[in-house]
């Protein structure tokens, strides 16, 4: 049950979940009719194997969903009730064979096949298609995503969509003069909204056709020079993309679906088409695209992305949802260097919500992905608010100077000096992030990790900092040692225009690094002695 402050600060939230929540409540005003929930929808087209689009988009779409309930809640604060679908569009026909994938020869033979009826190159399913929404369902699972899954081909074969391809049928002019004018002239020759299966090849056919009884489900087509008579009912057919996206949200009722940028026109064709069936376009946002480190679309061909693997090896799941949930509707930059950023951002704003009122919760990042994997929870779990003992740019310092060999024992090691009860056991979000700065300094920092020698004024900066470390008690807080560091950057005698360039030459010469950590913080969990002798090498390049 909600409460009514929650409610309220709900419906006048501007965070844009609540935003898109506000748009989708003001189609139904007094609830969906029926009370029947509503219907949000992603999509999946399974000739190849999930990736983090696909997370983006069921997680963007939960938190929508998650925020409709609450602005849409019951006077006495009962959420309202909801669904998410998670459709696979099975019934395609395979057009490439991807180049990740065994058995080549196998799919080639089968080109122009649904997805559905083409055998599985992994040979451990029924089919390819049915390999891939195993592995759609497992990757959905893997996050604790609550959703329906729903496969074009079940649909299709046993006849639940047969209706609404009638209705397809029955409006079949009015379809063809919405996508004939979108078409160049030599593709509208030969478009039609209903692609026939060849009962001779199995193909999926791109051909004109007649229809004959749209009642009974019956169009004429040319097959291999003979003229076929055919229903395109219980398996028989599949829809044209944009019709048969259309014809999903009328037989299905999707309440709200978004998509990529590069699915606009789409949109617009698929919203005309589904008002001439007699449905309605769903509401739905359409969000930009992931761009690489130099600012290009991220390319399968060109393998310039990131890999969700890759973003669970050197960070974390909360952060990935942290970096997708900020400007969906603005271009992100998807590639490993955006990772640290992402970590330690999302544990400010997860440690931050204890003490905010309830509208700046609703506001904060971390309180929907609390509320994304865990629905029951109005208020954030109990320990939502702690947060890391160290920053992961921290942790990323001291395993940069450790070294490519360093280990989990020794970063625990360290972390003794700093951390109270300093073990995987009592710190397991910490343990995580260890083995993930471990990863990320063996693979990005250790190869390339330059430490430039000191100039004369840094040098003489640097020793002042060494003999005040050589007189300091072990056990000086890090906040103490941070001011100190503060006092002799501030030392007119060693020249520095700003205190900016007192710390850049202490990350340039010490850790190799342009940016870090408060050098405070660093030097209480190196240790006092382990950062005399970072200054030592410093010096000795001098």
């Amino acid at each position: 049950m909600f409460s009514p402050d929650l409610i309220a600060a709900a419906r006048s939230s501007k965070a844009w979940p609540f935003q898109e929540a506000q748009r989708l409540a003001k189609r139904f005003p007094n609830g969906k009719p029926g009370g029947e929930p509503v219907l949000f929808e992603t999509g999946y087209g399974p000739s190849g194997l999930p990736h983090i689009g696909t997370f983006q988009e069921v997680l963007r779409t939960t938190l929508v969903r998650r925020a409709y309930e609450i602005v849409a809640a019951s006077e006495d604060g009962t959420p309202a009730p909801t669904r998410l679908v998670a459709f696979s569009d099975d019934m395609d026909g395979l057009r490439k064979v991807p180049d990740n994938l065994p058995n080549r020869a196998l799919l080639e033979e089968n080109l122009g096949k649904p997805l559905s009826r083409i055998p599985d190159p992994f040979e451990k399913y029924e089919s390819f298609a049915h390999h891939n929404n195993a592995k759609l369902r497992e990757f959905l699972d893997q996050f604790g995503f609550d959703y329906e899954f729903i496969a074009a081909s079940d649909r299709y074969n046993s006849g639940g969509f047969d209706e609404a391809l009638r209705q397809v049928l029955r409006k079949y002019d009015a379809i063809q003069a919405i996508m004939l004018p979108t078409l160049r002239e030599e593709r509208r020759q030969t478009y039609s909204p209903v692609l026939p299966i060849s009962a001779k090849s199995g193909i999926v056919l791109q051909v004109p056709i007649e229809v004959v009884d749209a009642e009974a489900g019956i169009v004429r087509f040319e097959d291999e020079g003979e003229v076929i008579e055919q229903s395109i009912l219980g398996g028989q057919s599949k829809l044209q993309w944009k019709v048969d996206w259309a014809m999903r949200w009328y037989a299905l009722g999707v309440d709200y679906e978004m998509c990529g940028k590069d699915l606009t026109d789409s949109v617009t064709q698929s919203g005309k088409i589904v008002q001439v069936l007699g449905g309605r376009k769903p509401e739905g946002m359409i969000y930009e695209l992931f761009l690489d480190a130099n600012g290009e679309k991220i390319s399968k061909s060109k393998g310039n992305g990131l890999t969700i693997e890759e973003w669970l090896t050197y960070g974390s799941e909360e952060s990935l949802g942290h970096y997708l949930y900020a400007n969906p509707k603005s271009a992100k930059q998807l590639h490993v260097g955006v990772i640290p950023k992402a970590v330690d951002e999302y544990w400010q704003f997860r440690a931050a919500i204890p003490g905010q009122a309830v509208e700046k919760q609703l506001g904060n990042p971390a309180w929907h992905l609390l509320r994304a994997a865990s629905p029951d929870q109005v208020q954030p779990p109990h320990g939502a608010g702690d947060g890391l003992p160290v920053t992961f740019g921290l942790l990323l310092n001291l395993v940069g100077v450790l070294g490519a060999g360093a280990t989990d024992e020794q970063v625990w090691s360290y972390l003794g000096n700093y951390v109270e009860n300093a073990s995987a056991e009592s710190h397991p979000d910490l343990a995580r992030l260890v083995a993930a700065a471990l990863a990320y300094n063996r693979d990005f920092v250790a190869p390339t990790l330059s430490r430039r020698a000191p100039s004369a004024n840094e040098a003489e900066a640097l020793r002042a900092l060494d003999a005040y470390l050589a007189e300091v008690d072990p056990a000086t807080s890090a906040e103490d040692l941070q001011t100190q560091v503060y006092e002799i950057g501030k030392l007119e005698q060693f020249g520095f225009e700003n205190l900016r360039d007192w710390f850049k030459a202490l990350y340039e010469t010490l850790l190799g690094s342009a940016q870090g950590p408060r050098m405070g913080s660093f030097i209480a969990l190196y240790g006092v002695e382990n950062s005399r002798k970072l200054i030592a090498e410093a010096l000795a390049r001098a």
